[in-house]
């Protein structure tokens, strides 16, 4: 970690306050994307539950470490995100490996597309298709989709998370 990091996560509150940015940070630049044309597959969606759990719960134990409410519920809740930004991580690194064809993502969102037989089931079809398909990834930012960027920033606020559980006040 570098000077900045290391000290804004030095305390229980720096460390809640850090996750509740960074958090906060990545699902606004994920709506800022859907804002400029980049529609959520399925497994972008099913991301995003995790931010909006962990920004409040960061904020809430911003408030407690700052010696406003009980000291009790810190530990359980930084667990609590370190818990919800693990699982956020490794649906990051799920997502990511069906994009790069590693694996076989979910059957409502990738596989192979069929033609219908006529106009009448290809209206009916494209009323029950989803468009955006979770194995194509839409932008790549220094190499790495959304989903592998999700990935890693879900790793690093976990790793926050686990290291306050065990720092005093």
């Amino acid at each position: 970690m570098d000077g900045l990091t290391k000290s804004l996560t030095s305390t229980r509150f720096g460390s809640a306050l850090t996750i509740a940015i960074i958090a906060a940070a990545t699902i606004a630049g994920a709506w800022a994307f859907q804002l400029h044309g980049f529609a959520p597959c399925e497994l972008c969606l099913k991301q995003r539950p995790a931010y909006y759990a962990g920004v409040p719960l960061a904020a809430v134990l911003a408030y407690v470490a700052s010696g406003r409410g009980p000291q009790g519920v810190l530990t359980a809740g930084f667990l609590g995100l370190a818990l919800i930004f693990v699982a956020n991580s490794a649906l990051g690194v799920y997502h990511a490996g069906v994009e790069w064809g590693w694996w076989v993502g979910p059957q409502d969102c990738t596989g192979a597309l069929t033609a219908a037989p006529n106009v009448t089931d290809f209206l009916k079809e494209l009323q029950a298709t989803k468009v955006v398909r979770c194995d194509e990834v839409q932008l790549r930012i220094l190499g790495l989709s959304l989903a592998g960027w999700n990935a890693i920033i879900s790793a690093a606020l976990a790793a926050v998370a686990a290291r306050a559980i065990n720092q005093s006040e």
